[in-house]
Formats: structure tokens, C-alpha cells, sequence
């Protein structure tokens, strides 16, 4: 009886260790990633190029800035505030599969109930390059809607619409893209539609008498072409979703992008039609009834140009409009519109060191004005315009 009470104590205490490990593997069975970078930089063929075999980049986002904010033409406060905090870490394992992961710290870091994955987390994916003609992305990505703004890295967007500021577009899911050619991509994508419960994402939860969808997910189509020797960039994309039992939201966007030189200049049209307020943008104009508003629309038009007259010097206008409504009648919410809003801006930025890019200091002034109609008045809305000045830094920090 003592030895096997001393055999069991023995299995028992190997079998704790075990579970205790560091790592799912034995420390000498693989390679760590950088022992793996060290190694292994010999080059192979990736779609024409020449490259290492193992790459991995991490970065570290900053930008912040000092603003003085007014109500019309009323001061009302200056303040400071980091506008974004963010580490990305993406590279490629081998010629067939690579990573990205980005986090952001200007975000609320509690764990969405759907997804299970904090909301901080824009990107967790990976990319299985099966082919010459088809990738495949696994795991937290952007929706593959179309314009600019939704694809490219935030600090370049500055200020982005109402639109934009109101679409979860970092969702989990899986997409395809074909390659048509070198110049012609095809993206057909499956995601959420949200991260969380209906009653954590709607203000007012889900109008009386609905019931949840057992399908909250987004299927989405996105073509993007290059013309003109990559000058011209074009894309267009349609997207359907079910957010509650017969409840659907459909997205149709467009992106047309001009680049060459210092020139950058892109329009962006951006349509959103949806059974329950999503963006809940018309919902949150009522003071009168705690209740979500159905069958809204929003149309928004952004129109930016870039132009980098030195090589330390970069100058931007941009303008947006955008609409909000209701396609039918429905509670309080009568057909029609309920706001037209208009977004200006005006940046000059300073990059001090022309061999690094990624630091520079800006100037930055954004209008925002607002029409409200008779729908919206009679519901008790308000929403005066507001103007803001910032003087900041951005630096984007290669670690690796």
C-alpha cells in the first residue's frame, strides 16, 4: 500500500508539471519564431519577387494631439488626448502562410460575447496563400467593403465620416480572394455582423416582438482593379446580413482612388439600408420613447485630395455628406429625413526627417455642421455644429 501511495504521488506530481507548461511543445521540439527568423532568411520566389523567407514586423502606433474644441463659435474646452495607441505584429512563416495581429488601446478591452475576443482587437488572422490565384484569410479581419477609408491604415484617415465611426467593420469570420489577374481581385468574405448580443449593441435593444437571428453574419462580395499602370484603383462591393428573424441590413459601397507622384485623391460613396437601426444614428435624434429605430438608411460621400508639395511638407482637403433617414414608417419614426450633415477639413502635415515618414507633426482643423428636419424636430432632436483645432505629433515605431 505505501509503495503505491508513493507511485501515485509521483504520477500525480509529473502530471501537474505537465499541465504547468510553459508551452504546448517541449522547449527543444521547435524553433522559436526568432530563432526561425535568425536562421532562415534565405530568399524564394513570392509572386515574382525575390523575398525572405520568414519575415516579422512589429510596430507601435502613436499619435496625440492638443485641441480646442468649439459649439459654433463658442470656445468650450482645450484639452490633450491621444488619439491613437496601437501595436501591430504581422509577417509571413514561410512562402505559403503569413499572420497579422493589431491591437488598439483607445478601445474598451471587455470581451465581446459572440466572438469571444476583446473589442481592442482589430486584427487576429491568417493568410494561407494556397495558390498563384487564391488566398485564403481565417480568423479577425476587416470587412471587405469597398472605399478607401476601409481599408486603409486609420492614422492616414485622420478624421473619418460619421459612417465609418458608427460600423464595427473588424469582425470574425473567413474570406477567399481569387486573382484574376496580377491587377483583378475577386473577395468573397463570411463574417459576424456583430460582436456582441443584440441587447449590448443596441441602445434601446431589439424593437418589442422580434426575435434574435440564429444567422447573425455578413456575406460580402468586393471587386477591386488597378488601371493606368496602378494609378487608378477601383473598387465596389455588396454585402447582406440577417440581424434579427426576416430583419436584413445590405451595404452597397465604392471606392475610386487616383495615386501618383504627391497626389492622392479618393471618393468614396457609402450606402447602408437596414431592417433595425445598426448605425443607430436616427434612434439616438428621439428624446420621447427608449426604442430602436427600423428601416433607416444612410448615404454618405467622402471626397479627399492629398498633396505633398515638399518632400517635409504634405497638404489635405476633405469633405463629406452625408444623409441619415427612414425608408418606411414605423413607432415614432415617420418616413423620410432626418439629417443631413456636412463634415470640412483642412490638415498641413510637417515630416522633420524625410528618411522616416513615420514621424511627422500636424495642424488639423475639422467643421462639422448639421441640418436637422421636421422628422427629427418633432422627436425633440438637437445637434448644434461644432468645430475642432489640434496641433499634434504621429510616430509610427518599427520594433522589428
Amino acid at each position: 500500500m505505501k509503495r503505491f501511495l508513493i507511485l501515485f504521488l509521483l504520477c500525480s506530481s509529473y502530471a501537474a508539471a505537465a499541465q504547468n507548461r510553459l508551452t504546448l511543445v517541449d522547449e527543444n521540439e521547435l524553433p522559436s519564431l526568432v530563432e526561425r527568423l535568425m536562421d532562415k532568411r534565405d530568399s524564394v520566389n513570392y509572386d515574382g519577387y525575390k523575398v525572405r523567407k520568414i519575415t516579422a514586423h512589429i510596430n507601435l502606433e502613436f499619435a496625440g494631439s492638443a485641441n480646442a474644441y468649439f459649439t459654433g463659435s463658442r470656445f468650450d474646452e482645450f484639452s490633450f488626448k491621444m488619439n491613437r495607441v496601437r501595436l501591430e505584429v504581422y509577417g509571413r512563416l514561410h512562402d505559403k502562410l503569413s499572420y497579422h495581429f493589431r491591437q488598439s488601446f483607445n478601445k474598451y478591452s471587455n470581451p465581446y460575447s459572440l466572438d469571444n475576443m476583446s473589442s481592442s482587437i482589430e486584427y487576429a488572422n491568417i493568410k494561407w496563400h494556397t495558390s498563384d490565384v487564391f488566398d485564403l484569410v481565417i480568423g479577425k479581419q476587416y470587412i471587405a467593403v469597398a472605399g478607401y477609408e476601409g481599408y486603409v491604415n486609420g492614422l492616414r484617415v485622420r478624421e473619418f465620416s460619421d459612417f465609418n465611426n458608427n460600423f464595427e467593420i473588424y469582425q470574425t469570420g473567413v474570406k477567399g480572394v481569387v486573382k484574376f489577374t496580377p491587377d483583378q481581385l475577386l473577395s468573397i468574405q463570411l463574417t459576424n455582423n456583430r460582436n456582441s448580443a443584440d441587447d449590448e449593441i443596441y441602445i434601446y435593444g431589439l424593437p418589442s416582438g422580434m426575435e434574435p437571428s440564429r444567422f447573425p453574419v455578413l456575406g460580402t462580395v468586393n471587386w477591386t482593379g488597378w488601371f493606368a499602370d496602378k494609378t487608378v484603383n477601383l473598387m465596389y462591393s455588396a454585402s447582406a446580413g440577417q440581424l434579427a428573424k426576416g430583419k436584413n441590413i445590405y451595404y452597397l459601397m465604392c471606392g475610386n482612388i487616383y495615386e501618383k507622384g504627391p497626389v492622392l485623391a479618393y471618393l468614396d460613396v457609402l450606402y447602408c439600408r437596414s431592417a433595425i437601426d445598426a448605425q443607430q444614428r436616427v434612434t439616438v435624434l428621439q428624446t420621447q420613447a427608449p426604442v430602436t429605430a427600423q428601416n433607416t438608411q444612410y448615404l454618405t460621400f467622402i471626397a479627399n485630395v492629398d498633396y505633398q508639395f515638399h518632400p517635409k511638407w504634405n497638404a489635405y482637403l476633405k469633405g463629406v455628406y452625408e444623409t441619415a433617414g427612414v425608408y418606411e414608417s414605423n413607432g415614432i419614426f415617420a418616413a423620410g429625413r432626418y439629417l443631413t450633415s456636412w463634415n470640412a477639413q483642412a490638415c498641413v502635415e510637417w515630416f522633420p526627417f524625410t528618411e522616416d515618414k513615420g514621424f511627422k507633426v500636424f495642424a488639423h482643423y475639422v467643421y462639422k455642421g448639421h441640418e436637422l428636419s421636421d422628422n427629427a424636430k418633432t422627436l425633440g432632436a438637437s445637434m448644434p455644429h461644432s468645430q475642432r483645432v489640434s496641433l499634434g505629433v504621429q510616430y509610427i515605431i518599427p520594433v522589428l
